[in-house]
């Protein structure tokens, strides 16, 4: 069995506020090229592609409750991959398989199989691989999840999307004007806005670092109240959002971004108007619903491949520099999915 350097992202320990490069570590270890003797239902792998995604923050809190499990100091990072199969004790996976699923920040990963591990083979490859944790993964399941099926679009309504230049919010952007609604975005830069407005369709977009007020920014966007309101942000563009919705309308709580490096979190002081105006709000887990990924890959394939739906990514290259990218995702540097290229297929 051969062995072979193996470069790994470390997590050093839980961290309060914003974490900072310093917050992890980047080592080089040997691995071994091969399934050990006795380890059933395993799959070498090497890793080609890792996400970085808001909720990581969270990870690297030892916060109680939180939906995922915390980081483990002096491991490597845990986040969502696409990898390729090197060796397996895996009757469903062989040598050359190309899968999406969770790994760890590393050139190479043995990762054990169980009925719960959220592994798929990729079996269409015409389109790019890094698509697979963005478009085709965890971003586009869930702006397909909160979009269609918790605030289910009719033709000519009102749509609002915070960090929508994100890798989820550019997609619930464009989904929007498939379902024929009017949509604005906000997001944190004026380069942001364009984005929007010049690429991804958005009928308008502001920069919310340029507003005092929310609430007087989306009823100027939204004068007669807004129906679908996709929420990446929390805080006081949650609650502003709310003094605009319309009677019955519809929110669906995604992330919660402003909130996730705050050791007190921000509070909501309108919810009385969600009696009032018979608002829907509701919190989602995508893996609540990865049993509709079949019906989800059926309605955006021919959109994709038709260029119907346009797709951002910011990829950096090279595992040394995942833990500034990280950092830099959690300030708002990147435009679209934030990708770290492992290696090259």
């Amino acid at each position: 069995m051969f062995r072979n350097e193996n470069k790994q992202v470390i997590f050093n320990n839980f961290v309060n506020g914003s974490p900072e490069e310093s917050d992890m570590s980047v080592r080089t270890e040997t691995v071994d090229l091969g399934i050990p003797e006795g380890c059933d239902d395993a799959v070498l792998v090497k890793n080609l592609y890792l996400s970085c995604g808001p909720y990581m923050i969270g990870r690297m809190k030892n916060l109680e409750g939180y939906f995922f499990e915390s980081f483990k100091p002096g491991s490597p990072i845990v986040g969502c991959g696409v990898f390729k199969v090197l060796d397996s004790s895996h009757p469903n996976y062989k040598k050359g398989d190309i899968i999406s699923g969770f790994t760890n920040w590393e050139e190479y990963s043995l990762l054990t199989i169980t009925d719960a591990t959220p592994f798929f083979k990729i079996q269409d490859k015409d389109l790019p691989l890094s698509y697979y944790i963005g478009i085709l993964g965890v971003p586009g399941m869930t702006a397909y999840t909160g979009f269609f099926e918790l605030c289910c679009p009719k033709k000519g309504e009102t749509v609002f999307v915070s960090a929508a230049s994100g890798a989820v919010g550019q997609l619930v952007g464009q989904f929007a004007k498939l379902a024929e609604c009017y949509v604005v975005g906000s997001a944190g830069s004026n380069d942001k806005v364009n984005l929007l407005k010049n690429k991804f369709g958005f009928d308008e977009a502001f920069n919310y670092k340029d507003e005092k007020d929310y609430s007087a920014a989306l009823k100027r966007y939204f004068p007669n109240g807004i129906d679908i309101y996709f929420d990446n942000v929390g805080g006081k563009m949650l609650e502003a959002a709310i003094s605009n919705m319309r009677a019955h309308g519809r929110i669906a709580i995604c992330g919660m971004v402003s909130q996730y490096g705050l050791e007190q979190h921000e509070g909501v002081h309108n919810l009385f108007t969600i009696l009032t105006k018979q608002i829907r709000m509701q919190g989602f887990l995508v893996g609540e619903y990865y049993h509709l990924f079949p019906k989800f890959l059926e309605m955006i394939l021919p959109h994709i491949k038709q260029g119907k739906i346009t797709y951002v990514e910011d990829i950096v290259e090279g595992l040394e520099n995942a833990p500034s990218t990280l950092v830099g995702l959690l300030s708002g540097r990147n435009v679209g999915k934030q990708v770290v290229l492992v290696s090259p297929e």
